[in-house]
């Protein structure tokens, strides 16, 4: 008899991460796999889908514009509840740290339904940052079933909360499965860098960087396009008002600094692997780049994401002018730094944590 399951999506990283572990389930005849969308990024969510080919069986649609996180909450608890009750699947699986994995746990908790969770474990130990991030993996932590850690790290960290180790279990991050699928299929959507110029990819949208943080960044970045001639920088700037209203003030009109529209998933690859360097808040970034060997200067003041900190192909230097500014140049002007950060190791998996996944609900489920 065949197990129904529901995979929970609603951001664009989400996506990426869960878009493996979905076709695994697809791959097996023991499944009857619905997906669900919950758009909490609408557009970014859809670009991810639309290249791995799935289409939700469910959308929600939940995104309304400037949304707060009790608004938000409330609408993912009342169409989840209704949705887990009509489709009484078997088993739920979602990935990350969203209130969408935070709401879809707590909802399959109370329709008593085996909760999966991709990528456990992580944790920074401050409740408020990231945030709310980090409450809503805690949360979702002590009510899985299935804890899917990306790492021994992670694991460890599930068991120093109490967490029974025979439900934890060390798969791999299914970020590096994904960048592994798509690798290969980016290289048309390389971006322009002028003869002569190294470029530098920057992305931060985190709501714990909002206000001042942001605006150290943006300074930080728009004094280092003005003083070096040799770089140029691009911004793929994330819609949310907090940031684009800012970033666009702050470095709009430079010649050597590109601002546009969030990338797709192929493109945001190929920029990663053209850069000579990233800056980033992205927890996604800190996992893939390194993969590519691209050094990531992480901004923020704390990491869940510790191993590729530990094995120095990643800093954190939080979202600070002078550290920006240092950390870069030095990145820029020593090749001795710049190389031992641009290694090509990747502490988060091997390209098979999916397969482990769905094997471990297999087994669960019969």
């Amino acid at each position: 008899m065949k197990r129904k399951i529901i995979c929970v999506v609603g951001t664009r990283p989400e996506a990426i991460k869960m878009a493996p572990v979905i076709l695994a389930l697809k791959r097996h005849p023991w499944t009857n796999v619905c997906v669900l969308a919950t758009a909490q990024h609408r557009q970014l969510l859809d670009q991810v889908l639309d290249l791995f080919g799935i289409v939700p069986d469910i959308d929600l649609n939940v995104m309304t514009p400037n949304q707060s996180l009790p608004a938000l909450t409330a609408r993912l608890m009342t169409a989840l509840d209704l949705c887990f009750l009509n489709e009484k699947p078997d088993a739920v699986v979602a990935q990350g740290d969203t209130t969408t994995v935070m709401v879809s746990a707590l909802i399959a908790f109370y329709h008593k339904i085996p909760f999966g969770h991709v990528e456990a474990g992580l944790r920074t130990g401050d409740m408020y940052s990231p945030f709310p991030e980090e409450m809503n993996r805690v949360l979702a932590g002590h009510l899985a079933q299935w804890h899917f850690a990306p790492t021994i790290s992670s694991s460890d960290n599930l068991l120093a909360e109490g967490i029974d180790s025979k439900n934890i279990h060390v798969t791999g991050n299914t970020v590096i499965d994904a960048l592994l699928d798509v690798a290969g299929q980016c290289e048309q959507f390389s971006p322009k860098v002028s003869p002569g110029k190294r470029l530098v990819l920057v992305t931060a949208h985190r709501r714990e960087n909002f206000g001042e943080p942001i605006q150290e960044v943006c300074r930080a970045v728009r004094h280092l396009a003005e003083t070096r001639d040799d770089i140029e920088f691009l911004y793929p700037v994330h819609p949310n008002p907090n940031v684009k209203d800012v970033v666009t003030k702050a470095l709009g009109g430079l010649s050597n600094v590109t601002l546009c529209e969030p990338l797709d998933y192929l493109p945001f690859v190929a920029a990663m692997k053209a850069a000579y360097l990233i800056l980033t808040d992205s927890g996604g970034v800190q996992e893939e780049a390194p993969a590519l060997a691209k050094p990531v200067l992480v901004l923020r003041k704390e990491t869940e994401r510790p191993e590729a900190v530990s094995e120095g192909v990643v800093k954190l230097i939080g979202p600070n002018f002078d550290a920006i500014v240092e950390e870069t140049l030095k990145l820029l002007d020593d090749e001795n730094e710049y190389h031992a950060m641009a290694r090509g190791i990747s502490p988060y998996g091997d390209g098979n944590a999916s397969e482990r996944i769905v094997d471990i609900i297999q087994k669960g489920l019969y």
